[in-house]
């Protein structure tokens, strides 16, 4: 059963962070992922680190325009259930499956097909082209579950029934750790911190790391989906029954996800040729420090990103059931949680930027000198992601706040307009009119958008055009009434979140058993 507390009886902290800390939970633990999948890389060597960042980040591009218009699942999800129409839920979730088999046959196998000569193009070594083709291809490839992951990960984070995507996450992580470790070192395994291998596979290097990461995302879509398809569902959602979901959601998720595909799939694009061209000009060196710090990056913005996933189903929730004033109010909410986290990330980058940095550049049989250079420049890359750390926890957060509302057309305008003026105009000017800067050059601008874009997307979150703005109908008084919300929020303690894991199992397994 679908939780049934009145909207707004619960206090705004209590009631974000309900919601927030699945989400957060479970976008930490990619982070943690892909951390350790770096480190594990780490230990090749650093041309390896930078042909993992390139090749994910060139696959992942394409993939990121889909990710985009799934988001938009969680709003539809959510104001349907805020307005009690429970009914019309399992037809967004069938039609980001449908959208998700499309893209991946039409655009991202193409892709795979030709990623070699796109490096190539850019000029990057003999050696680093067939790492980054390697690795990128096969995420490309299994990019179809990664969808298909997302789409259920939006449709229950809409429901606000977020645990089980964090459960399906943390396994689906410990599995692609578990086999990616398996698979890159072989028998071998790691002598030099004492870790043993698995008599008789052969190291596949970073060929592995990619298999290893398609395997567990494979199991982390299992999971949603064998719930989604499962008899409690199909009771609650007519799931089953939805497959034919017809062309009208389609339509819906088109329309006002396009807006969010361009603003994910262009930043993106943004950032690969940052990454790859930008800073890549620069040298191998170069890119393994702008890597180091870009997983640092990613350990603060993720949990960020967490909340805002969280705001997108409660803002979202809340328009349904015709409240936007409690909808502004959970979304400062969650912003000023965010801003705390994201703050302290940056006070650290400050602190440890050399140690974190040598953590990445002291793998593998990379000569000294090489580590002190990648140190030195890296030290400097990380004081431009402390700088914005506060302004991207604004961007992130009311990014999020807005497409809850369906207000997704002007912040999508306002990313693609300032990622391609700063991110890649700006930078490509810094780089040919102060190249002594080198690689500081680009990040120099990548600082400016971030902030110039948080400013923007608060601008347009105060506002309150997104007030305006209804994507179900006109049942929300009547809605407002009887629309659920969450229970009591768990003690933020990591037993009280295992103990909440614990419980949804068990309810899931009761369902199925009365059924």
């Amino acid at each position: 059963m679908l939780p049934t507390t009145a909207p707004g009886a619960r206090g705004a902290v209590g009631e974000v962070w309900s919601q927030a800390w699945p989400t957060v939970l479970t976008m930490t633990s990619y982070t943690v992922m892909q951390f350790v999948d770096s480190l594990m890389v780490s230990r090749i060597g650093p041309l390896e680190v930078a042909a993992q960042g390139n090749g994910g980040l060139w696959s992942f591009a394409p993939i990121s325009f889909v990710f985009g218009l799934l988001t938009v699942i969680n709003t539809f999800a959510a104001q349907n259930l805020g307005a009690g129409r429970l009914d019309r839920v399992a037809a967004y979730g069938w039609a980001g499956l449908w959208i998700s088999l499309g893209a991946w046959a039409v655009v991202l196998l193409p892709i795979a097909a030709i990623l070699p000569w796109a490096f190539e193009s850019i000029g990057h070594s003999p050696e680093l082209v067939a790492g980054e083709s390697a690795y990128g291809r096969i995420m490309l490839v299994g990019g179809i579950l990664l969808l298909a992951s997302k789409a259920m990960g939006h449709l229950f984070f809409g429901l606000h029934r977020p645990k089980l995507i964090t459960l399906a996450a943390i396994v689906g992580n410990i599995v692609n750790v578990l086999v990616s470790y398996v698979l890159t070192f072989g028998e071998a395994g790691v002598p030099a911190l004492g870790l043993p291998g698995v008599p008789g596979v052969p190291a596949l290097g970073l060929v592995g790391a990619a298999i290893g990461t398609t395997i567990g995302v494979a199991v982390e879509a299992a999971i949603p989906l064998a719930v989604f398809l499962g008899r409690s569902m199909d009771r609650e959602l007519g799931s089953r029954r939805a497959w034919r979901c017809g062309l009208g959601p389609i339509r819906d998720l088109l329309r006002v996800g396009a807006p969010a595909a361009a603003q994910f799939g262009n930043e993106l694009v943004c950032w690969t040729i940052f990454m790859t061209v930008l800073v890549g000009r620069f040298g191998e060196d170069h890119m393994a420090a702008g890597w180091a710090t870009m997983r640092y990056v990613h350990l603060s913005f993720m949990p960020a990103v967490g909340f805002s996933v969280a705001t997108t189903a409660l803002v979202g929730r809340f328009i349904g059931a015709g409240r936007p004033d409690l909808a502004a109010q959970r979304a400062r909410t969650a912003l000023g949680m965010a801003i705390a986290w994201m703050t302290a990330c940056g006070i650290l980058f400050l602190v440890g930027r050399e140690s974190l940095v040598r953590v990445f550049a002291d793998g593998g049989d990379a000569p000294p000198e090489m580590v002190a250079r990648i140190v030195e420049i890296g030290s400097r890359l990380i004081i431009c992601a402390a700088v914005f750390q506060l302004l991207d926890a604004v961007g992130i957060v009311y990014s999020g706040a807005l497409r809850g509302a369906g207000d997704t057309l002007v912040p999508g305008v306002l990313t693609v307009v300032a990622s391609w003026g700063f991110i890649v105009f700006g930078g490509w000017l810094i780089v040919l009119w102060m190249p002594d800067l080198e690689s500081l050059g680009p990040w120099i601008a990548a600082t400016a958008y971030i902030m110039v874009l948080g400013v923007a997307m608060a601008w347009r979150f105060e506002s309150g055009a997104w007030r305006r703005m209804r994507l179900v109908g006109g049942e929300q008084a009547a809605a407002a009434a009887v629309a659920p919300l969450l229970g009591g929020p768990p003690q933020p303690d990591a037993a009280a979140a295992v103990g909440d894991l614990a419980e949804e199992l068990a309810l899931e397994s009761r369902r199925r058993e009365g059924s």
